[in-house]
């Protein structure tokens, strides 16, 4: 494969045998059983990969494509084999993002279903914004999400499922998840004067936070004259009395998170929304439609250690494409590289 197109070699490799004296074993030597452990280039295993993971093509039109441009017919098998082969060996990749993920200060999380064989199991996305990995669960209980970020001392930015709630560092609830619900509601309710005010309320204490981020950034130096107001905003909220339902629910909730809603006025680089993790579950998703629901929990998993790989070079602006050609494992040392 090459920047202006593609060409095809068909390689041979021999080698004498070899007969050990005192076992009387015949035998190859080891480089030319290193070589010969796949009849497949490393350059066609990689644009196999990339056009899977990176391109979201199906198996069988990897075949197919391959058919088209090589002659050669290929079956889905060799596809499969490939994958497998490739989440093996980017296994450490992954890891290695993960870890840099937990050592930091910033995570955004969500979740989402898939099925495997039938069964819902769960997707998770875990990014700081420069590195993202995708886990597996057979649930939706927070238990592997626990163990997995255990250690983690920075914010947790989350939706409003209540598994996130038992992870012990600081965290922020997406804002944006808050005004939607709010709106809905409304929406749902457009006589109940007292979930209006309530809606306003909140729009009139967060409107001037995201003037100030439009302005400066997510600096805390600018939100302190900000937190004021907030407090007042939620002692208001606390001292009501509402006869709505709805606004009463709405009251519950800013009580139960009043330590949640707005934890980024104290950080810097900590967004209010979970934007982040959304764009990430939103790739899963292109990349579950492409699966379908055939994928057993296992392939599902070979699926998330490279879909990792391919949304992180995605944002830091690298090609996965060249990253697998390269042979390396290590993203770093491969971004490295590109700069010299």
């Amino acid at each position: 494969m090459f920047n202006y197109g593609i060409k095809r070699w068909v390689i041979k490799y021999k080698s004498p045998g070899c007969l050990c004296k005192k076992c009387k074993r015949t035998f190859f030597p080891p480089a030319y059983e290193n070589i010969s452990t796949s009849k497949y280039g490393h350059n066609l295993f990689a644009w196999v990969i990339y056009q899977n993971i990176g391109r979201l093509a199906s198996q069988n039109a990897i075949v197919e494509d391959l058919e088209e441009t090589f002659g050669y017919r290929f079956s889905e098998s060799m596809v499969q084999e490939m994958k497998i082969k490739a989440a093996r060996e980017y296994q450490k990749t992954t890891d290695k993002l993960l870890l840099k993920i937990i050592t930091g200060n910033l995570i955004h999380i969500d979740e989402t279903k898939i099925s495997a064989k039938g069964a819902n199991n769960y997707v998770w996305a875990i990014t700081n914004m420069e590195n993202i990995v995708y886990l597996y669960n057979t649930t939706r209980e927070s238990d592997m999400i626990k163990e997995k970020l255990r250690g983690f001392k920075g914010v947790l930015v989350s939706d409003f499922y209540t598994a996130y709630d038992s992870i012990t560092c600081p965290q922020q609830k997406c804002l944006i998840h808050l005004i939607r619900d709010m709106n809905e509601d409304i929406l749902k309710n457009p006589f109940d004067e007292e979930m209006k005010a309530l809606g306003k309320e909140f729009t009139m204490i967060l409107s001037p936070i995201v003037k100030t981020i439009d302005k400066y950034g997510l600096k805390r130096h600018h939100f302190s004259k900000h937190k004021h107001q907030v407090a007042v905003f939620f002692r208001k909220v606390k001292n009501e009395e509402y006869t709505s339902d709805s606004a009463n629910n709405f009251k519950r909730r800013f009580t139960k998170y009043s330590d949640k809603l707005f934890t980024f006025l104290d950080y810097d680089g900590v967004p209010w929304n979970n934007n982040n993790a959304e764009h990430a579950i939103k790739r899963f998703v292109k990349l579950r439609r492409a699966i379908g629901g055939s994928s057993t929990a296992k392939g599902i998993q070979e699926y998330l250690v490279l879909l990792s790989i391919c949304e992180t070079l995605h944002l830091k602006n690298a090609s996965f494409l060249k990253f697998l050609i390269s042979g390396d494992t290590d993203i770093d040392m491969f971004l490295a590289k590109k700069t010299q």
